[in-house]
């Protein structure tokens, strides 16, 4: 599998075309068409994919490089249950029954990294490798191998997986190849140690490129800096923070009018355009699609008395899932159970005996851009740094497809900073936390092998003072009742303590990063007076209790409200109240915004019409919450949507299409300046105030769902307006599952963003009593086999908010006891080398 690097990232899932192309369904052939003979070979076919569908009662094999025997236990719910006699045992054999289940997935993930999918469905994904080649993640991938050859403590779990992962490779004969290989025509690809740190580089592709630099540039480019400034401001205008201050604090941030419009400013529009940033991802202005929630609480608030945590990551869904659930045990060592990424060793979200623990991410400010000065604008050779020429480092990529025909050649470059794109004779550089070098090897390995045999609080999070990038709020409890958070990572700083918030000048050193926070600064609470910790990727800390730049790109903390009100509401929450809170119906969002809308339909009293009086009578009869059958959504979500398009109408583009939406939090601080011209709607000769925009932004709502829904009834139930979309890798209808109804809906904890294909990738509650006890669910199934009646069986519950019990055996016989094995695997050592 080659590795690489081209220009702007693009996402995981293949599109759908690929696939049309392959089996002629589409208008043109993008990939090679298998020979009709070999794909239905009954001996070595696409038939074979019947027969690893389900798992054999009982398995035998040979690993070479197996210390001991490992015994795996797959129970009801095809989990595995490892039992090694060493920690590496149990990574080998972990990497060894992924690829049992998910060998597609696997190499899959690490070509989108390495920009080499050409390679495997054509010249379809000749773009997205340009993406992947020009960011270069899998180059920093191999950068830190390299560096971690002198750390075993480090290679030695990525070794031992990608070991595990090829022993199963050499069992595969060309019926048991996934069906997604018969259908390419393609062989499984081998695998490498180093692929598991291209995941890792992938997921901080995910979590951390996008930011609101790009928004804010577009924005003053046609209304002015300032107002830019204040439209897309540093601090949250609602100050919700993780770490507890003062509960909720309304910042009264106001928000000057359209100014001129900023040259420099669409300087650096142009820059963040020409890089690529992935602004699709914004939904409404309210941040990033790809949120997350987790809380957790202590014994004065438990009604187990003892601490409990709850955890939901939400992330592009997708079939198979992106995690995998899995317990290893390893007597005296370790005895751990959660979900692991598909193609990385260990757990990264779960539980122990003694802890449990999991992530959302913290959108800090990890990238920044420079203009560059080069030498030649056709062929450069060097940039200007400080007054003297210095060398670009160029690569050459070529893309190739399965064949091996050449598909095209780009030319690369990058500064001391990070890759460079050329666009409109502008030059631009980034700097990115996920592409630097780690001092002292690689954090984020550190940190996954530490955690899962912590004991205590302390010990975790101390485990995780190693984290790098992505920034991640690492929330955790244990047995003896104590709770803690850390959003732990590389914060850079930047000169003279500013924010890189705008295009830097490239041209000097005196631009560059300085140094990192420091990690006593790093936001952190343990144990806290109030008895809960919360966070829903809010501002980590209130500036005014720590005024440290940290970053920019919060979203609205209309998720976190929710939150630590139901945590404030009640004295005592068991672990189904933390459960039911993960799809919890109500909106903060709604509840800020609802009475503005009824206020204006008031203010215009018998001036508004029927229409208007009608859609307000039954907007006040809406009881806030989002229920599936709930009638009431439709029409405040549609009222929503006409009050981004018209309150923001001055940041559109000559086609009248936006360039940036603020987030709701900055239109509700909107609300307490009724005269700002902001609320004029300029396509009208009248000068609109806040009341007469929103009376107006309700009757157009309700106009609309009228003409496209008819009246009110069954037609506007929510839940068939608002799905959940888990499509398959490669974009096959089949192989998915859409029109999921949830309860769900924007701002919401279960927020359903991102036209339905993001959400709860993972939910878990765990109760740290004196026996641990778990429950959890992922949209997906165990088996990437799309025949298997493990593909998708966890949807049902996932769909419902509701969870199933982890089976967390204590001795390897428990299982068999209660009557749920399903499957056994025994593997010895010996066989090749």
């Amino acid at each position: 599998m080659s590795r690489s690097s081209g220009r702007p990232p693009v996402g995981l899932v293949v599109p759908a075309v690929v696939l049309a192309g392959l089996l002629h369904v589409g208008a043109r052939r993008v990939g090679p068409v298998p020979a009709l003979g070999p794909f239905l070979d009954p001996a070595n076919g696409v038939w074979g994919v019947t027969g690893t569908a389900e798992l054999p009662d009982e398995q035998r094999e040979m690993m070479p490089g197996l210390e001991g025997e490992v015994r795996v236990v797959y129970d009801d719910r095809r989990v595995p249950h490892i039992y090694a006699s060493s920690v590496a045992d149990a990574y080998r054999a972990q990497g060894w029954v992924v690829a049992r289940d998910r060998l597609f997935q696997l190499e899959l993930q690490a070509r989108a990294t390495a920009g080499s999918l050409t390679e495997l469905v054509g010249a379809a994904a000749l773009e997205a490798d340009r993406g992947a080649r020009w960011l270069a993640l899998a180059d920093a991938a191999e950068r830190e191998w390299v560096a971690m050859a002198e750390r075993p403590d480090l290679s030695g779990p990525l070794n031992a997986y990608a070991q595990g992962v090829s022993a199963y490779l050499t069992t595969l004969g060309p019926a048991d190849r996934p069906l997604e290989y018969h259908l390419l025509g393609a062989e499984p690809a081998p695998w490498e140690p180093q692929h598991s740190l291209y995941l890792l580089k992938r997921m901080g592709w995910t979590l951390s490129f996008a930011t609101d630099e790009r928004r804010r540039a577009a924005a003053a480019a046609l209304v002015g800096r300032e107002a830019a400034e204040a439209l897309f401001p540093i601090e949250a205008p609602i100050q919700e923070p993780i770490v507890p201050y003062e509960g909720t604090r309304y910042t009264g941030v106001v928000i000057p009018p359209p100014g001129p419009p900023d040259p420099d400013a669409a300087l650096s529009a142009l820059a963040w355009a020409t890089l690529g940033a992935p602004l699709e991802r914004f939904r409404d202005g309210d941040g990033p699609v790809l949120g997350s929630n987790n809380w957790a609480v202590g014994p004065d608030r438990s009604a187990t008395g003892t601490a409990i945590l709850a955890g939901d990551p939400h992330l592009g869904l997708t079939l198979p899932s992106i995690w995998y659930e899995v317990h290893l045990v390893v007597p005296g060592e370790l005895d751990v159970y959660g979900v692991a990424l598909v193609g990385m060793p260990g757990v990264v979200i779960g539980f122990n005996r003694d802890v449990a623990w999991t992530f959302t991410n913290t959108p800090a400010d990890a990238v920044d851009v420079y203009r560059e000065q080069l030498d030649d604008d056709e062929a450069p050779r060097r940039y200007m740094l400080d007054g003297a020429w210095r060398e670009l480092e160029l690569r050459v990529e070529e893309y190739r497809d399965p064949r091996g025909t050449l598909l095209a050649t780009d030319t690369l470059y990058r500064t001391h900073r990070g890759p460079v794109q050329r666009s409109g004779g502008v030059a631009t550089s980034i700097r990115w936390t996920v592409l630097e070098q780690q001092e002292g090897g690689q954090g984020e390995i550190e940190a996954l092998t530490r955690i899962g045999p912590a004991r205590s609080v302390e010990e975790w999070l101390a485990a995780t003072s190693s984290w790098f990038a992505p920034i991640q709020n690492g929330l955790v409890a244990d047995r003896a009742g104590r709770i803690g958070i850390r959003s732990a990572g590389f914060y850079p700083v930047r000169p003279d303590s500013a924010a890189g918030i705008w295009v830097q000048d490239g041209t000097t050193s005196r631009s560059d990063w300085v140094g990192r926070v420091e990690i006593q600064r790093v936001p952190t609470a343990v144990d806290p007076e109030q008895g809960f910790l919360a966070s829903a990727n809010q501002q980590p800390v209130d500036p005014e209790a720590e005024p440290t730049y940290l970053g920019t790109d919060w979203p609205s903390p209309w998720r976190a409200m929710t939150i630590n009100g139901l945590l404030r509401s009640r004295t005592a929450h068991s672990p189904g109240d933390l459960a039911a809170y993960q799809t919890w119906p109500t909106s903060a969002r709604a509840e800020h915004f609802v009475p503005a809308f009824l206020e204006a339909a008031g203010a215009a009293g018998r001036e508004g019409g029927q229409a208007l009086a009608a859609a307000a009578a039954h907007l006040a009869s809406w009881d806030l919450r989002y229920d599936r059958d709930n009638l009431g959504p439709v029409l405040f979500e549609a009222a929503m949507d006409e009050l981004g398009d018209r309150l923001w109408d001055e940041l559109e583009d000559e086609e009248g299409e936006p360039v940036a939406l603020p987030g709701t939090a900055v239109a509700w601080a909107l609300l307490g300046q009724p005269g700002s011209p902001w609320w004029d709607d300029r396509d009208t000769e009248a000068v609109e105030t806040r009341d007469r925009i929103l009376a107006a932004c309700l009757e157009a709502a309700w106009q609309r769902l009228l003409d496209e829904v008819g009246e009110p009834g069954p037609a506007w139930r929510w839940g068939d307006h608002r799905t959940a979309r888990i499509l398959h890798l490669l974009g096959i209808p089949a192989f998915s599952r859409t029109d999921l109804s949830i309860q769900g809906g924007p701002g919401l904890l279960n927020p359903s963003s991102g036209a339905g294909t993001h959400g709860a990738s993972w939910r878990m509650v765990v109760e740290l009593g004196e026996e641990v006890r778990a429950r959890g669910v992922y949209p997906g199934g165990q088996s990437g086999n799309p025949l298997s009646p493990d593909y998708a069986d966890r949807i049902p519950l996932w769909v419902e908010g509701q969870l199933a019990e982890l089976r967390f055996p204590a001795p390897e016989g428990s299982l068999e006891g209660r009557g749920l094995v399903r499957s056994r695997l025994t593997v010895r050592p010996g066989g090749g080398s």
